[in-house]
């Protein structure tokens, strides 16, 4: 079954395991592969900007989020725009796709921050006045109170966290508003950005029944703009749903059960017009989510605030392989940071050959129409997407079941294969691993061969 966050990818991805690799370069020349690729890949990239502060923390959030002890949005302010010019002269990029405003809780920000770190990235690089800028909103009174003032500052697309429209449900997921509330705040953002709305709703969650799922979706759906997420709850260690559910005072639904939810809302959606663009997103006339999607096609991402993670190469200090980039964690030390040296980035790791094709694997499989043959080459030109699975006993299993498709237009999952993506990966990550490894072989091999003809004994 789909989580939000995709365990099977683990492997490439989890700072524990392999998302920062701990190597500083590998043998794989990268400079050489990442100066192939096309200059657009590399004078662009999309922009996340992290409010971390929540008034409360939902029991099943184990975001880096924060509690503040007192009001210093003026400090944060500063700091955010501060490290937003540093890292924007730091990547050499001219031209900023997209912004995001996630957290935390970002509609608890004063506009008029919003509207300073944009005229920030504007002062640096390219900004369109038509280029997406989202921003996460919780649909408490609070938060639709100021959604005219967020667009005067810049934000022309709204993201809100509906999560579920049961009060029952909201509250044991410790949320601050009413499903009235959730509902009126959807109205008034789509007045105010119509098309340009999206809501993100929860399932699998305590006591939840397929029955009452599929009613909720039909409300919801009668309310929604164009754009739906859809998240099934995992449960985290350390969060206060984790701990009801181990001491039994909290019951979740059975995998079959979340399983039989996920597809009926694969249903309901596409008989509402909406196209499943993404394993979590639907969209209708063309209401995709473009940050997001930078981030599914593996382009660059510059992330600004406390925790933040980044993909980019920095130009500016001389740089030419990408690195996976981590913001100091907690706001006041990274408040800290930021104003002695500009930025608060404590983690930076070269990403090597195989770990950059890793990530463009998992993430561009995620999307429906997966990895086509020109968006792979960019990143691989040497070995194309049938050199590298084509020939897999493995693969073809997969292929041979209906659950993935590899043709002239590329690899992707099937319909029903994109729903079985946790158990698909793996064998794709191995193969990749491995023709990687034997190509590595091969090169060395050829270069030994080179050096024993050029210098005879």
């Amino acid at each position: 079954m789909i989580r939000h966050t995709l365990h099977a990818a683990r492997r490439a991805f989890s700072p524990g395991l392999r998302r920062y690799s701990e190597t500083s370069g590998g043998e794989l020349s990268e400079d050489v592969f990442e100066r192939g690729v096309p200059p657009r890949l590399t004078k662009q990239a999309s922009l996340y900007v992290h409010w971390p502060y929540c008034l409360r923390r939902c029991s099943y959030c184990n975001f880096n989020k924060y509690i503040p002890k007192e009001n210093n949005d003026p400090v944060m302010t500063e700091c955010l725009q501060r490290e937003t010019e540093t890292l924007l002269e730091l990547s050499q990029v001219s031209r900023i796709t997209s912004v995001f405003f996630g957290g935390g809780t970002p509609s608890l920000a004063p506009p008029s921050t919003i509207a300073a770190v944009l005229e920030s990235v504007s002062r640096r690089a390219y900004l369109s006045d038509k280029a997406e800028v989202t921003l996460e909103v919780n649909p408490t009174p609070v938060g639709k109170s100021k959604l005219e003032d967020y667009c005067r500052a810049g934000v022309n697309r709204f993201s809100i966290g509906v999560q579920s429209l049961q009060d029952g449900d909201l509250k044991i997921l410790g949320r601050d508003h009413s499903s009235h509330q959730a509902l009126l705040t959807v109205e008034e953002a789509r007045m105010l950005c119509p098309g340009r709305v999206s809501v993100d709703v929860m399932f699998g969650r305590p006591k939840q029944s397929a029955e009452s799922w599929e009613n909720e979706l039909s409300e919801l759906l009668r309310v929604c703009d164009d754009h739906v997420s859809l998240y099934q709850l995992t449960l985290e260690r350390g969060t206060q749903l984790f701990k009801q559910v181990l001491g039994g005072e909290v019951t979740m639904p059975a995998e079959d059960v979340t399983a039989e939810m996920y597809q009926c809302a694969r249903r309901s959606l596409h008989q509402h017009g909406f196209l499943q663009y993404e394993v979590s997103n639907f969209a209708r006339h063309k209401a995709v989510s473009h940050h997001n999607t930078s981030y599914w096609k593996g382009r660059q991402y510059i992330g600004v605030g406390p925790g933040a993670h980044a993909r980019f190469i920095p130009f500016g200090d001389g740089g030419v392989v990408r690195e996976a980039r981590t913001q100091t964690l907690e706001p006041d030390v990274w408040i800290r940071e930021v104003q002695q040296r500009g930025h608060g980035t404590r983690r930076r790791i070269q990403l090597s050959h195989l770990e950059l094709l890793e990530e463009v694997l998992v993430m561009g499989m995620r999307m429906s129409e997966g990895i086509n043959h020109k968006h792979w080459e960019l990143f691989s030109p040497q070995l194309g997407l049938r050199e590298v699975f084509g020939t897999s006993s493995n693969v073809q299993e997969l292929l041979q079941s209906g659950q993935l498709i590899l043709d002239d237009r590329g690899l992707r999952c099937s319909w029903y294969g994109l729903a079985l993506l946790d158990s698909i990966l793996p064998a794709l990550l191995v193969r990749l691993e491995r023709q990687i490894s034997q190509r590595l072989q091969r090169d060395h091999h050829a270069e030994g061969q080179t050096t024993t003809i050029s210098n005879p004994q």
